[in-house]
């Protein structure tokens, strides 16, 4: 009985993920035709001169926006260059989650199996069971 309700389960889970990666794929292909048809539309409202106009209740209007991004290699030139200049807080230093958990493992393994002390209290650590889905090898 346990047995069977584990495969029933297992079967669910598999289809659950095929169902999310389908999902998030559909959802890639909609926002790539949002962004075709935002696009489409704002050059005919720019070349037509319309700033706005109303459709079945819904108003559209042309709008600018100004965006900005680091120069390709000057990222660290550019968060100085902030910093140095009173716009630190503009800049937020991260740490990619999957890289610190594969850090602390490390430095746990090499610890004795202890958080270093260094790293005591400024990192929590806990343990994430799931279960991995993938196709057999027969």
């Amino acid at each position: 009985m346990q047995t069977q309700n584990m495969y029933e389960l297992a079967e669910q889970l598999k289809q659950l993920r095929e169902k999310k990666k389908n999902a998030e794929q559909r959802l890639k292909e909609m926002n790539a035709e949002i962004e075709q048809a935002d696009y489409q539309l704002s050059m005919l409202m720019a070349e037509t001169e319309t700033q706005n106009f109303t459709r079945a209740g819904t108003m559209f209007a042309l709008t600018t926006k100004t965006r900005a991004s680091a120069m390709a290699g000057r990222k660290d030139e550019l968060y100085a260059a902030l910093k140095e200049n009173g716009y630190g807080d503009l800049v937020y230093e991260t740490v990619n989650a999957n890289s610190l958990s594969a850090f602390v493992k490390e430095q746990i393994s090499e610890n004795q199996d202890h958080v270093p002390d260094w790293l005591n209290g400024l990192v929590h650590v806990y343990e994430q069971t799931a279960v991995s889905v993938r196709k057999s090898t027969k």
